[in-house]
């Protein structure tokens, strides 16, 4: 555990008070909340409420795969009918099915294996049992497929695939069942990958299939998961091309060794897909382009492409704490631009009768072959260090910028950036430094417009909740650790409605730290006024988690409880194992467990 200087004292304190950056998350007190009476199940890091919240989070069970590091729990999904949850095992290339029917008590019960070399990277459930599974192909940049299962047999069985585009990353059930969504990223490969040669016409690519979404309707005739009706459509990009000076013009964020000549529908990488309540519409994030797709379902068409505000991190309120070095807390305006790129994405129906859209705003680069050696090896990345812009062939920071003289390790010059963003007229310079991931939640419209963000109060929130462990990594809990890329980093989100004590609903938000751990409850029911409730941190930071040399874990690791939030999915009331309580099941990629947290009604 770090030793608290002075100086940390000072800053956590400002925190405390609010600082001149603006007041802590909407209105989050100044200590964690004690415990409620009875010893919670396993560690509890943080357990931080606001003032008269309405609803409280708390771990109900647990099951732990017994793996760290190694992606053995990443998206999840509960069926209402058999209370069995899916859980996404990318280490064996495999769901596994837990008995969550008592929930306090998860188990194993099966297991349900793919195609050899096939891995599944997400799923999803229908009311009916029907669960569908996006299972990327043996090699990456072939086309997937899109499974389905008959999810309530004894062991579940396929009942139905078909072909989808590559590397389906993300899939999800329109309201009516009717119709699965996939988002196939198509990312590109570098020579090496998988046996993949240099294409002579293009050097620094292998391989680089298109995005695209996969609109797949599917029909059980006469109710009979054995005799479906399926039919795959896909929602392409190639009509934009047309738009693309005008996209870019707008902020559509396009990078790759050809950038500038590559076509549109192999740059935009579709990440996460949203449905509107009616079924109609839906949003897909493309994180790597920091913009949002918006897909017409009945037609299955991409009809708008939007992009997304880039962030002014200079602005109070809108801080970061850009360094790993300085030894403290510090949120603070930067001269930095920050660029959303949001992972999970989800959306509700407002009181106004309009679509709102929550997004996670994690950040991310696009770039492929070993992140160490991709200049020797024909690779590419499109992060550096603010510092080592200048060298290796990057473009330097240009002496007219804000962010000149402004590199030292205790300030910006350890921040990841993007350097093909932000460079001057003429390209020889970066004027302006951007960073990946605005570290905060926005709620926007259905033009992706924001009408409400977090700001830097994600940040503050974790440096008040946890002084000795602020911006601390998922595998090691070294304090400040990840200031210096993305800070606690917000990766998946979901959304529920509940009825309060009082008998209104209200609609909230649940968003993953991916790095720090934890998730953070915000009352959305109002989109432009968002209510901070709590964040909840079921982890003990004080365990060693750090890898030896072999790539092993210590000993006693799995005491650190969760970390690494991935996957989170939300049970209402009615569909819970637990009479009239809802839940929240979350699959944490790192500590390889899969969590069931309870949402009890307050007051």
């Amino acid at each position: 555990m770090p030793t608290r200087s002075p100086s940390r004292r000072r800053t956590l304190a400002a925190l405390a008070c609010g600082a001149a950056a603006g007041p802590l998350l909407l209105g989050v007190p100044a200590a964690a909340a004690a415990p409620d009476a009875g010893a919670p199940l396993g560690p509890v890091a943080a357990d931080v409420r606001a003032p008269g919240a309405e609803v409280h989070l708390s771990v109900l069970g647990r099951y732990s795969s017994g793996a760290f590091a190694q992606s053995a729990a990443e998206i999840v999904a509960h069926d209402p009918g058999t209370h069995r949850v899916f859980v996404v095992n990318a280490l064996n290339g495999r769901l596994d099915v837990l008995d969550a029917s008592d929930p306090a008590a998860p188990v194993l019960e099966t297991t349900v294996a793919f195609a050899a070399g096939e891995v599944p990277n997400s799923v999803d459930v229908r009311d009916d049992g029907l669960v569908a599974v996006a299972v990327e192909a043996p090699r990456e940049t072939d086309r997937g497929r899109l499974v389905l299962l008959d999810g309530r047999a004894e062991q579940p069985r396929q009942v139905g695939s078909v072909r989808v585009g590559a590397l389906p990353d993300m899939v999800t059930w329109t309201p009516d069942g009717r119709t699965a969504l996939v988002a196939n990223e198509g990312e590109p490969a570098a020579p090496g990958d998988d046996g993949f040669e240099e294409a002579p016409e293009r050097p620094g690519y292998a391989a680089d299939p298109v995005g695209s979404v996969s609109v797949v309707d599917v029909v059980a005739r006469g109710g009979d998961l054995d005799r479906l009706r399926v039919r795959a459509r896909t929602a392409g990009f190639e009509r934009f091309e047309a738009r693309r000076d005008e996209l870019v013009a707008a902020g559509l964020r396009l990078t790759g060794p050809d950038a500038a000549s590559l076509r549109l529908a192999r740059n935009l990488e579709p990440e996460y897909v949203t449905v509107a309540d009616d079924g109609r519409t839906a949003w897909v994030a493309l994180q790597e382009n920091n913009a949002l797709a918006r897909l017409d379902v009945v037609r299955g068409r991409i009809t708008d492409v939007l992009p997304l505000e880039r962030v002014d991190h200079s602005r109070p309120g809108h801080g970061i704490d850009p360094s790993d070095r300085d030894g403290v807390a510090d949120v603070r305006p930067v001269p930095v631009t920050g660029l959303q790129m949001p992972d999970g994405i989800a959306s509700y129906t407002a009181a106004d009768g309009e679509t709102y859209v929550v997004t996670a705003n994690e950040g991310d680069g696009r770039g492929w072959g070993d992140e160490d050696t991709w200049r020797e090896t024909g690779g590419f990345s499109d992060e550096a260090r603010a510092k080592d812009l200048g060298e290796d062939g990057l473009p330097p920071l240009c002496a007219t910028s804000p962010a000149a003289g402004r590199l030292g390790d205790a300030d910006l010059g350890r921040l990841t950036v993007s350097w093909p963003d932000g460079l001057s007229a003429d390209g020889s310079c970066v004027q302006d430094l951007h960073a990946f991931g605005s570290r905060s939640v926005s709620v926007l419209d259905a033009d992706g417009r924001r009408v409400w963000d977090s700001g830097d109060q994600l940040e503050r929130l974790v440096a008040q909740a946890l002084p000795d462990h602020f911006n601390a990594d998922h595998e090691e809990a070294t304090f400040d650790g990840r200031s210096d890329n993305k800070g606690p980093e917000p990766e998946g989100v979901t959304v529920g409605r509940v009825t309060t004590a009082s008998g209104e609903e209200r609609v909230y938000a649940f968003v993953g730290l991916e790095r720090v751990g934890g998730v953070v409850v915000g009352d959305v029911t109002d989109p432009r006024d968002v209510r901070f409730v709590q964040y909840l941190n079921p982890r003990d930071l004080t365990v060693d988690t750090e890898l030896d040399d072999d790539d092993q874990p210590p000993a006693g690791w799995e005491a650190a409880g969760d970390f690494g939030p991935e996957g989170l999915a939300f049970v209402a009331a009615e569909d819970s194992p637990l009479p009239g309580v809802p839940l929240l099941v979350v699959g944490n990629e790192v500590s390889g467990t899969t969590t069931l947290l309870r949402l009890d009604v307050t007051g």
